[in-house]
């Protein structure tokens, strides 16, 4: 699929939905994120804006190691930052800042503008197993559609993933997420555990096995413990833990997915 094209309408979606939230701010200030716990919609959009100046960093600087130490240089904050949140004093619930917004739009769009001029293959220092430019193209992707789906739902809104996204994002979460929160958790191991995630609005089925070491996908064609059914965009969002299990239609022994969560815990 075309990244860059999604990672662009992601990103101004995420825009439209910080504004909002801007504007219909009350003596409270702005919005909490209840899938962010213990961010606001400020807290949510300084992350984003973070994250998004830093990978811009790394591609332009064409590094083959991890940064470190990290030279703030690279966020370009503005010198006075009026009420803007801080990582460390969260959730921030004064106003949304007009120059957080503006900020947050420059550094979104620097990074689609790179990440449309680079080839995928170019070798740069991901976290992951792939390091390469394309890994950043597809993960900052995924990214900004959780997060625009976190600030949508904010203020009411949250609108589906876009179908084929969702659908790569689903084998994404198995094929890089679950290696990475493992590793980073120290998750215990598993033990054999089998399950069947089923799209309702297509046909792709992801059978997800839990071996000491490691999760396999579309291990075998065997019979599964549980069975998950739902659109692409719900078990997207479900496997990146921002809707209830409640939403997806189960069959078999559901305490297995409280299990899948231990072994591949959130980040």
């Amino acid at each position: 699929m075309d990244y860059v094209a999604q990672f662009r309408r992601e990103i101004e979606a995420f825009d439209a939905a910080i504004r909002t939230a801007s504007l219909e701010a009350g003596n409270d200030g702005v919005a909490l994120v209840p899938s962010c716990p213990g961010w606001s919609m400020a807290d949510l959009t300084f992350h984003l804006g973070s994250v998004h100046r830093y990978v811009t960093a790394v591609i332009a600087e064409r590094h083959q190691q991890q940064p470190e130490p990290v030279d703030p240089s690279y966020l370009n904050l503005p010198p006075v930052r009026a009420n803007w949140p801080h990582p460390e004093n969260t959730p921030h619930r004064g106003p949304l800042p007009p120059d957080l917004v503006e900020w947050f739009g420059e550094g979104a769009t620097a990074l689609a503008n790179l990440l449309a001029t680079r080839d995928p293959a170019e070798q740069v220092w991901t976290w992951s197993r792939e390091q390469s430019v394309g890994f950043w193209q597809r993960m900052q992707t995924i990214e900004a559609a959780v997060h625009r789906w976190d600030a949508e739902n904010a203020i009411g809104t949250p609108g589906p993933m876009d179908r084929n996204l969702a659908m790569d994002a689903v084998t994404h979460t198995f094929e890089v997420m679950a290696p990475a929160r493992r590793a980073r958790r120290k998750a215990p191991p598993g033990a054999g555990e089998r399950i069947r995630f089923r799209q309702s609005d297509g046909s792709l089925i992801w059978i997800v096995q839990t071996d000491p070491d490691e999760v396999l996908l579309n291990a075998g064609s065997g019979c599964c413990d549980v069975e998950l059914t739902a659109t692409a965009s719900d078990l997207m969002l479900f496997l990146w833990h921002r809707i209830p299990l409640d939403a997806l239609e189960v069959r078999g022994d559901d305490s297995l997915l409280d299990r899948y969560f231990k072994l591949v815990p959130p980040l």
